[in-house]
């Protein structure tokens, strides 16, 4: 989790997560992340913490998500400021979330970066594409209306539910489309 504004999304993501006895969670969390965490939802990094079974010190670059040995699945920076997508674009593993997303791109695994900003400029659409085309899945948390959601967590939850998908980890909470409700007359001509 970086200082983008969008705590509310890693949050959920991690609460979800969390009562899967089939995940295994790594949390790194960036400074910026813990003030914007607690100016968003009141949190603090503590309650993701809990959240979780492994936590790492952002300037742990000896912590085991640093190496290409250590398996993992993949890897969701949400949400993802403008700084850690141009980081990680050009590879300046300066800290350990920034290398741990490095190591799952040279690894071929699955780096998913719900980037928290707009409007983008050009400069930000060509970090996205050249992370695209090293393999990374951009996914700003833009929320579908299909569903005809009534609140803002079902707006959050719209999209922790692509999240989920993306990183090949369905939830069976997941509202997924089915085609247009009909009018019970309508199905009955």
């Amino acid at each position: 989790m970086t200082g983008a504004s969008g705590a509310i999304y890693p949050l959920r993501l991690l609460e979800r997560l969390s009562r899967r006895a089939d995940v295994e969670i790594h949390l790194i969390l960036s400074r910026a992340g813990e003030k914007t965490l607690y100016l968003e939802t009141g949190k603090r990094a503590a309650d993701l913490r809990a959240l979780t079974k492994y936590y790492w010190p952002l300037e742990d670059i000896s912590g085991p998500l640093a190496s290409g040995s250590f398996r993992t699945d993949g890897m969701i920076v949400s949400p993802c400021s403008i700084h850690t997508m141009s980081a990680i674009a050009s590879g300046i593993s300066s800290n350990l979330m920034i290398r741990a997303a490095d190591v799952v791109l040279k690894e071929r695994r699955r780096l998913i970066l719900s980037v928290r900003e707009s409007p983008f400029h050009l400069g930000h659409l060509r970090t996205m594409t050249a992370l695209a085309e090293m393999g990374a899945i951009i996914a700003p948390p833009i929320p579908g209306f299909y569903n005809s959601p009534r609140t803002i967590d079902d707006l959050v939850d719209s999209s922790v539910d692509r999240l989920l998908d993306l990183i090949g980890l369905p939830d069976d909470l997941t509202r997924r489309w089915n085609g247009p409700v009909r009018a019970a007359s309508e199905e009955q001509a």
